[in-house]
């Protein structure tokens, strides 16, 4: 089986701030995880855990969101990752909750790997429902070479390929056969990152309530094939994060 993104998190300089922000747009309730010493924070929807609130780390500046994909063992997956040409750039185990490591991908993209220690399946991607994880984007200085890495690594293969003119094409990939995501070169000015859309339930009303709520939508709403719609933003302290939904 391919691995999956099994947890989404916000790094950032106001947390009380991203909470309510969040909560408005997308209806997240946010939680202390318990035991943390850290003050992290369990983003929930509908009482199932999407992902976590932290501070931004010692040393880093700008808020964003970042990925975790599921590994089944977590040593393996970094020394596989690191003779692939990535850069480890910290290990953790944590108890009751599992090993992570913090990685950027050849080109430069940070992104995490978790092996979890419960047995409980994650639900924090699930393109049925609103709230939850329902795309994974990858902007790249070297499409070839970035879809090349997380498919060797990650078992990923490729979608649909969408010729974008001069922007090049938009890459679609796949985890056993279902679309996550896609990939593409980033366009002049745009720096190489995931970008992370979550479900909402009216593409319109998120739209007014990013806006209302300090957020600043930087693109959208656009249709894409299949009906739905989506719109890219920045939440009010500036990290980048999508939503998806339909026009109703």
């Amino acid at each position: 089986m391919a691995d999956n993104f099994v947890w989404y998190e916000l790094c950032t300089n106001d947390e009380d701030a991203a909470q309510n922000f969040y909560k408005a747009v997308i209806g997240w309730d946010a939680v202390p995880f318990e035991g943390s010493e850290q003050g992290y924070r369990i983003f929930n929807m509908a009482g199932k855990g999407i992902g976590g609130l932290m501070h931004l780390p010692e040393g880093l500046t700008h808020p964003f969101w970042m990925g975790y994909v599921g590994v089944s063992d977590c040593d393996a997956a970094v020394e596989k990752a690191t003779t692939a040409g990535a850069t480890v750039h910290r290990t953790m185990d944590i108890p009751d909750v599992g090993k992570i490591g913090i990685l950027s991908d050849p080109q430069g993209v940070g992104y995490a790997i978790i092996q979890g220690y419960s047995e409980q399946k994650s639900e924090a991607f699930n393109q049925a429902l609103p709230g939850h994880g329902n795309w994974n984007e990858l902007y790249t200085s070297d499409l070839a070479a970035g879809f090349a890495y997380y498919a060797g690594q990650y078992g990923w293969t490729k979608g649909q390929t969408m010729p974008m003119g001069p922007m090049g094409d938009y890459q679609l990939f796949q985890a056993d056969g279902v679309d996550i995501g896609g990939m593409m070169k980033a366009p002049d000015g745009v720096p190489a990152a995931w970008l992370f859309y979550f479900g909402v339930v009216d593409i319109d009303e998120a739209v007014e309530k990013i806006a209302a709520n300090g957020g600043t939508v930087r693109n959208g709403p656009m249709e894409v094939p299949g009906g739905a719609w989506i719109v890219q933003a920045a939440d009010p302290q500036g990290a980048a994060f999508a939503v998806v939904g339909p026009r109703k």
